[in-house]
């Protein structure tokens, strides 16, 4: 590559925020410039949303065959192999990581394998094979993502700690699984795990799983989950772990022995090593400091994604690289993203999704609100799909209709959030919602009638 060449836009990251960004930068008509070090589609694509989904996919069939019963199929014999599992998943990301790899080619965009550092705002060096090349830019986005945040009494322990690659490309099924953590990560590979036999338990800090989400799904998820086998231990300091012939937890002075610990306690931003000490950019507790459009405090450097923080999700950091590029091709310099229209899922079984504020936290800010709330139970839907437990809880401002907030536990609810989605980005209200038809029989029913019991119409409680 030639070292005199000017890029409009070079990205550092393949992940879902930079690969977005560069294509829509590329269909803008500005000369882009991929950096990447490992694969393309970053965590994402390759260790992180498809892949666990496919595994999860997995899971999901297998519970499957053990229900046949109970609906009329034989199921006799079946059994299942993880390392089947975990091929398919392997080969999911191969063919999407394949695919950016194409969209690049189709939008000639070009790719630079190995690890960059900013020398100033204007150059980088490319660390390729044990030797440097300097970059020319006249913008550059970081979107380096993150990685998992580890606690320093696991320091040099992690030949032994799971972190959740390890997770993913297990060499067999662990009988006793211990997970650090109940975000969206810990509850997934808990679910996991749990389908596929292993008897797991769940260690969280604070006093409810999934603290993030709405009080009543933390405490209707964790039911369902211990109802299923999984132990949640709450208010839950791990102290240490150690190995000898088995993995030893010690929380709140309690020992526990496992085969495996997973840790899933969050991430932090990928900032080391990036050269940003050389520029303007500001960095706060592993997170570059960013205002409206990815802007930071050097005026073409951008950042986007998880390295620029909360909400740390891929649909985040996409949306944000389509609008940061549209702001230096000055095609866009009005549109603001509001964090409480992005939607956040857990694809556990039950599934989890939301978007918007908690009840609690409306209560907090003062807001007059009324709340609905529909049981799948009373959904036809989910009966005939034997999967009933679960509910729809929705949120709404009592002056104005509008749409405060959403909650869901139950099947597809990862799908059905986006009408909330939709509907908030619109602005719609409650009246909205209350005056479409929804299509019979269907589990959206379930938000039309959340909706209804929010002002006591609901028509099937």
């Amino acid at each position: 590559m030639s070292n005199n060449k000017v890029f409009d836009i070079v990205v550092i990251g393949s992940g879902p925020g930079g690969y977005v960004a560069a294509i829509r930068a590329a269909q803008l008509k500005q000369k882009v410039l991929v950096i990447e070090k490992s694969e393309l589609g970053g965590i994402c694509l390759n260790w992180g949303c498809i892949p666990t989904k496919a595994l999860l996919r997995s899971s999901e069939i297998l519970t499957y065959f053990r229900k046949a019963n109970d609906f009329g199929v034989n199921n006799k014999n079946f059994s299942f192999s993880i390392e089947n599992m975990v091929n398919r998943s392997r080969q999911i990301s191969k063919k999407l990581s394949s695919g950016i790899e194409y969209l690049f080619k189709k939008h000639s965009i070009q790719v630079l394998k190995g690890e960059a550092s900013i020398k100033n705002p204007n150059t980088i060096k490319v660390r390729i094979n044990n030797k440097d090349e300097l970059i020319n830019a006249k913008n550059i986005i970081v979107a380096t993502g993150a990685k998992p945040k580890i606690p320093t009494f696991l320091n040099g322990k992690e030949d032994f700690i799971w972190n959740y690659k390890n997770a993913m490309l297990p060499e067999q099924l662990p009988k006793r699984l211990g997970i650090i953590g109940s975000g969206a990560i810990g509850i997934e590979f808990a679910s996991f795990y749990n389908d596929l036999g292993s008897e797991v338990s769940v260690f969280e800090m604070q006093g409810r799983i999934c603290p993030n989400e709405d009080h009543d799904i933390s405490v209707t998820l964790e039911k369902i989950l211990t109802k299923k086998g999984i132990q949640f231990f709450k208010d839950s300091t791990v102290e240490d772990v150690s190995k000898k012939k088995d993995i030893q937890l010690i929380s709140n002075n309690k020992a526990f022995l496992f085969d495996k610990v997973l840790i899933a306690i969050g991430v932090e931003g990928n900032t080391d090593n990036l050269g940003l000490e050389n520029t303007l950019v500001k960095v706060k507790n592993k997170q570059i400091i960013t205002y409206d459009f990815g802007i930071t405090d050097e005026k073409n450097i951008y950042a986007i994604g998880d390295v620029a923080g909360l909400p740390w999700l891929a649909h985040k950091a996409s949306h944000e690289g389509i609008k940061c590029v549209e702001y230096i091709a000055k095609l866009n310099t009005k549109f603001k993203i509001s964090s409480q229209i992005i939607p956040s899922c857990i694809y556990s079984s039950p599934q989890v999704a939301s978007i918007g504020m908690t009840e609690h936290k409306a209560k907090s800010l003062n807001k007059e609100i009324k709340v609905g709330k529909f049981p799948l139970s009373a959904n036809g839907k989910a009966l005939a799909l034997g999967e009933d437990e679960g509910f729809i809880k929705t949120l709404f401002d009592v002056k104005t209709g509008e749409i405060l907030g959403a909650h869901m536990i139950g099947p597809e609810v990862t799908e059905l959030i986006n009408t909330f989605s939709l509907a908030m980005k619109l602005e719609a209200t409650e009246a909205d919602i209350m005056s479409t038809v929804f299509p019979h029989p269907t589990l959206s029913e379930a938000i039309h009638e959340s909706t209804l019991d929010a002002y006591n119409e609901a028509i099937h409680i």
